[in-house]
């Protein structure tokens, strides 16, 4: 066997090698209200006992990171996932993973900056989606709506768009989830969302005084830091 061709041998298998160590990791994400699955329309009270029905949540996940029992950082290539509760097949999202075993995951809460300013984009960042605002002031980043009969608005209604990409008022947050010891070699991972975390955390946000934030500012960034704190990693039944 000549030179050239030994190289190219040794090539095709270092590839297979590393086709064949990809693992497929399943990540399901579900939402509660507390301690109660989150189903649209129903009645909840949120942490203050003010009346609640959700009628719509929604929110982006991008630049996820995997971490091993090393601590070394797999960094996959970027994707961008809107998770919509009245979307059941966008709450269940697959990724090849480089490792087998899992210490960590990492996201971003958001779309960054970069995608903020990069001209129209398609798929799950289409503006049709109805998660953007303008050139200007970016993506809407996680969005939260329903009625209550605390609100002072039309309608009674509340509605939470939390965004924001500018120095000063970037509402994009990282999420780091540590997995239990015993679920290091996952093929699946269920992250729950509890949404009761968007209204106490590291402030309190009563629907009755706040039913609306529609822009990014003071109000946003609080927000976001409340529901940065909504994900755990739950139990695979």
């Amino acid at each position: 066997m000549s030179k050239k061709k030994l190289l190219m041998f040794v090539l095709m298998i270092t590839m297979l090698k590393g086709f064949t160590q990809q693992h497929l990791l399943t990540v399901f994400f579900q939402h509660t209200v507390g301690n109660q699955p989150l189903v649209l329309g129903e009645t909840y009270k949120n942490p203050f006992g003010e009346n609640m029905i959700i009628n719509r949540f929604r929110y982006y996940v991008s630049n996820i990171v995997l971490i091993d029992n090393a601590n070394k950082k797999h960094v996959l290539p970027n994707e961008y996932y809107l998770i919509d509760e009245a979307d059941s097949a966008s709450k269940i999202v697959t990724i090849k993973s480089p490792v087998a075993t899992i210490k960590r995951i990492e996201f971003l809460l958001g779309v960054d900056s970069i995608r903020n300013v990069s001209g129209v984009q398609t798929g799950t960042l289409d503006p049709m989606k109805g998660m953007f605002w303008t050139w200007n002031t970016g993506y809407i980043f996680a969005k939260l709506e329903g009625t209550s009969d605390s609100s002072h608005a039309a309608a009674h209604a509340f509605s939470y768009h939390i965004g924001g990409y500018k120095p000063g008022e970037n509402a994009a947050r990282k999420i780091v989830l540590n997995l239990p010891s015993a679920n290091e070699h996952p093929s699946n991972i269920i992250i729950s969302a509890n949404i009761n975390q968007w209204f106490q955390s590291t402030t309190n946000v009563h629907i009755a005084q706040t039913p609306v934030c529609h822009s990014t500012g003071t109000l946003a960034l609080q927000i976001a830091d409340n529901y940065s704190t909504m994900f755990t990693i739950a139990p695979i039944q």
